[in-house]
């Protein structure tokens, strides 16, 4: 017994390396590209097969808008009964699950206890701040195996072994208590994440934690004194070099005063220091109209041997930015920007929300797919495929080409419509999006803010998962009712010929094709 656990030891500390087919953080990569790019078994052809091969309602409590996070995937783990495939979720009550992906069997749960103090009773208690765990945790390799890292509502970040759920290390303070934080991302033995809407009063910007440390240092760069939250559904994005880049919300502009509202960042790694920066010309007025870009979170890439960087915000304007220089000497002059959707200056409903997703072909074009909520602009450049109407809003996708000598995003195709379309993400020609089907307005007619309980009863549409042809936009699968109820700020996993998504009702869904 003793031999076949050494055994056991060594064929885990073997596989520290973890598979590139998994999906381990959020979009699948540091980057957030979403790009499954090992992806063999989903395919153009087999996507018509796709159909539900599990789901299970798990044990959580939704708080305010809050339930279950992105899924993360890791595949293989190895434990006594083999290598196995684990799907791990944040619940929003402080709790974590880890299901098996072949079977929808929850393997093991753990309820973190809140060692907080209690809020002070005067503390805004919303759909903003729900005080819940909202940060979808990430898989990384360490000496002792695979550990899953989450962040709990008190704001610490608890190390678990992927197998037992056991502490690799004592809980350690990374946030502030009760903060809005948003999805981990670890690059080189650090641990990112960042915050926004000041809740527990804490201050917006990006966390670093240094894993290799034995007392584990935190690093911050705050991005504005009052306001410039970072609450892109991805959080953070790494390049391929390790910059960190980031997108900030409304509040001043000011940088000789450290204040970064609606602005780009380029911090280095580890440490976050401020290395370059970019903010647009109209930044007052994105500001003034609440039509800031904390919403999204930029995807990097290489292209022809240059780092790229792609970013939007509720104002629906595109942005394409050299990676060695964001903004130019000025910090104000990309690349490439033009808008696509929010001709009306929506600040709830329209715009590019979540994330984007990029691959490259194999005929090495370079695509970008953005998640539209609302119809294309009637000043935007034409689309020369199109899917239909898209009232309530798309997938869009973009081809990256040199325009005037330097890279420019080329309109290529708009999905049919959807309601609230989910960061989407691409797997071997085809492309994912969840329509989420949740009522999302903010505001009453009368100016007062709606509750959750109001949206959510005012939510009549449900969750569908769609798949698209990635260069035509033509759709070739879609879920219809399958999942009853909605999503809130969601996404979606891919692994090994599944689809993972959650639900608001608590309920993990495995979407799959035949004979896998």
């Amino acid at each position: 017994m003793q031999n076949f656990t050494r055994s056991l030891a060594a064929a885990a500390l073997s596989c520290s390396i973890l598979s590139a087919a998994s999906w381990l953080t959020f979009g699948g990569d540091p980057q957030r590209s979403g790009w499954a790019k090992d992806e063999t078994a989903i395919s153009k052809e087999t996507v018509k097969t796709l159909q539900l091969q599990w789901k299970l309602k798990l044990d959580n409590e939704p708080k305010e808008l809050n339930s279950l996070t992105v899924p993360v995937v890791i595949n293989p783990v190895y434990t006594n009964h083999g290598a196995e495939t684990y799907v791990v979720v944040g619940g929003s009550s402080d709790n974590l699950f880890v299901v098996d992906g072949d079977t929808g069997k929850l393997v093991w749960q753990k309820h973190f206890t809140n060692q907080a103090p209690p809020q002070p009773s005067g503390a805004q208690k919303n759909y903003f701040c729900p005080a819940a765990l909202n940060a979808t945790p990430v898989i990384g390799s360490t000496a002792a195996g695979p550990t899953v890292y989450v962040i709990s509502i008190d704001g610490k970040l608890h190390a678990l072994n992927m197998v037992n759920g056991e502490d690799r290390f004592p809980p350690k303070q990374f946030v502030p208590a009760y903060s809005k934080n948003w999805s981990l991302n670890l690059a080189n033995d650090v641990l990112y994440t960042t915050i926004s809407q000041g809740c527990g009063k804490a201050k917006s910007g990006v966390f670093a934690m240094d894993l290799k440390s034995p007392d584990k240092p935190v690093s911050f760069f705050q991005s504005d004194v009052f306001g410039g939250g970072i609450w892109g559904r991805g959080g953070a994005s790494i390049g391929s070099t390790g910059v960190v880049y980031a997108e900030t919300g409304d509040g001043a502009f000011n940088p000789e005063a450290g204040k970064y509202a609606d602005t780009f960042l380029a911090l280095s790694p580890k440490n976050l220091k401020l290395l370059d920066y970019f903010t647009p010309e109209n930044a007052n007025y994105i500001t003034r109209k609440d039509l800031d870009m904390g919403n999204m979170t930029p995807v990097s890439f290489l292209y022809k041997g240059r780092e790229l960087i792609v970013g939007s915000g509720k104002e629906g304007k595109l942005f394409l930015l050299d990676g060695k220089s964001l903004g130019g000497d000025t910090h104000r002059k990309p690349l490439f920007e033009a808008p696509f959707t929010n001709e009306q200056a929506d600040i709830a409903g329209r715009g590019f929300w979540g994330s984007f997703a990029t691959w490259e072909d194999a005929k090495g074009t370079r695509w970008v797919y953005a998640p539209a909520w609302g119809p294309v602009r009637q000043d935007a450049s034409k689309f020369p495929v199109t899917n239909g109407l898209i009232p309530n809003g798309s997938i869009m996708a973009f081809k990256v080409e040199e325009k005037n000598g330097q890279p420019a995003l080329i309109p290529a195709w708009t999905s049919r419509d959807m309601s609230v379309p989910e960061p989407p993400v691409v797997a071997n020609g085809v492309v994912f999006s969840i329509s989420s089907g949740e009522f999302i307005r903010q505001v009453k007619e009368n100016g007062q803010l709606y509750t959750a309980q109001e949206r959510i009863a005012k939510t009549t549409g449900n969750a569908t998962l769609y798949a698209f042809d990635a260069e035509t936009g033509k759709e070739l699968y879609s879920s219809g009712k399958t999942m009853p109820s909605f999503t809130h700020f969601g996404g979606l996993a891919v692994n090994d010929g599944r689809l993972y998504a959650t639900t608001f009702d608590s309920t993990l869904y495995a979407f799959g094709v035949p004979g896998d």
